[in-house]
């Protein structure tokens, strides 16, 4: 079969300890600070076999995330940029829906014909963590396009244990590539969710909230906030053409924070005269850039404000901690969807129509194209970009 194979060098930045558990996995924890001079290319390889508890899926659609573009962008010194746990070489794509081709001897509630979608993080349920319920946290942590093979292929062979039916999108939409498309926006939806209601707590209908980037996590967060009851959603862009995004997932202002700024009015001012001095009661990080963005939210917090933290930057943030305490506030940091009825929850939002994700599907992309689409997402004028690798 085809897939979309990365490969890199393991050569460890200069001053940058290699962890017992890095010698021993080949996992990188800090994946930009181990792995050079990557490698995009389609390649042929073995078709997987499945386990008793796994299942074949044929993969319909995957979407480009931006942990994609940071496997393929590299920073002055020819590394990653992506910050996170990483094992090349590996196939990359983790949005992914498909439908089941094959099914092992102990898979109990999937047969072949299944539409679904998928987990990628890969946790073990037995480990500490696991056990206290915190999948996204698993010890013994394998992701798939991450650190095992993903789904810019042809197939994929992955635990029954972490698919979802995606039989309530097909009552709402007929046409199987439309169900298809949505069921890879899943896993980026599930992100923002677990972000928002499970690790932040959520909000009260009626509050205010903001959403710093507009690409597809931010988009999806706007959709979410807004089906949750958000008076008004603020959001900041840089992109014209993801500002457009932002509205038609409905946000009720967006702004180019830059221009903002060339202006001598920063986001945190325009924040506080939208909300009539009071400031956001819920403010969403997506734009990976916290070190601009979290200063202007902790300058626009409302009394007992939440901060949530879900963009990827390898980077320290200046925070006054006064503000935190003065305020009632809380900073939340957000990793992952496993968990928490998540995934069922956004594929009944979905199916409900309260949230429309077709909207932010911009470009499609034959799996021959994948480089072509991921190189074109690190224009980041788009919202999300599909790979059909059917």
């Amino acid at each position: 079969m085809r897939g979309l194979m990365l490969e890199a060098k393991w050569e460890p930045k200069p001053g940058y300890i290699v962890s017992d558990f890095e010698k021993r996995t080949g996992k990188a924890i800090t994946g930009n600070s181990i792995w050079k001079s990557p490698n995009l290319a389609v390649r042929e390889v073995p078709a997987p076999k499945i386990g008793p508890k796994e299942v074949l899926l044929k993969v319909k659609a995957c979407g480009v995330c931006g942990s994609d573009i940071h496997f393929y962008e590299t920073d002055s010194q020819g590394y990653v940029m992506y910050p996170g746990l990483t094992k090349f070489p590996c196939i990359t794509g983790h949005e992914f829906s498909g439908v089941v081709q094959e099914v092992g001897s102990e898979v109990r509630d999937l047969r072949e014909g299944d539409m679904v979608t998928a987990e990628e993080m890969i946790w073990c349920g037995e480990c500490k963590p696991c056990r206290a319920g915190f999948f996204n946290h698993c010890a013994n942590l394998e992701e798939i396009g991450f650190t095992i093979n993903g789904a810019f292929a042809e197939y994929l062979a992955i635990g029954g244990k972490y698919c979802w039916k995606l039989d309530a999108l097909l009552e709402r939409y007929p046409d199987p590539q439309t169900v298809y498309e949505l069921g890879a926006t899943v896993e980026p939806t599930s992100v923002s969710y677990n972000a928002i209601f499970i690790r932040a707590g959520g909000f009260k209908p009626g509050a205010y909230a903001t959403v710093y980037g507009g690409g597809p996590i931010g988009l999806t967060a706007i959709a979410l906030l807004k089906a949750a009851g958000a008076a008004k959603v603020i959001a900041f862009e840089t992109v014209e053409e993801r500002r457009k995004l932002c509205t038609l997932m409905g946000a009720d202002h967006v702004f180019d924070p830059v221009a903002l700024v060339k202006q001598g009015t920063p986001p945190a001012q325009l924040v506080m005269d939208l909300t009539h001095g009071e400031g956001a009661e819920f403010q969403f990080e997506a734009a990976g850039a916290p070190a601009l963005t979290v200063p202007e939210m902790e300058k626009s917090l409302a009394i007992n404000g939440k901060i949530v933290q879900v963009g990827r930057a390898a980077e320290r943030v200046p925070m006054y901690l006064e503000a935190f305490q003065v305020r009632r506030s809380q900073f939340f940091g957000s990793q992952g969807h496993s968990g928490d009825e998540i995934f069922p929850n956004v594929i009944r939002l979905m199916a409900s129509g309260a949230i429309d994700n077709r909207k932010m599907i911009t470009a499609r992309y034959t799996l021959e194209q994948a480089v072509d689409a991921i190189q074109r997402s690190g224009n980041r004028t788009d919202g999300k970009i599909m790979v059909k690798p059917s």
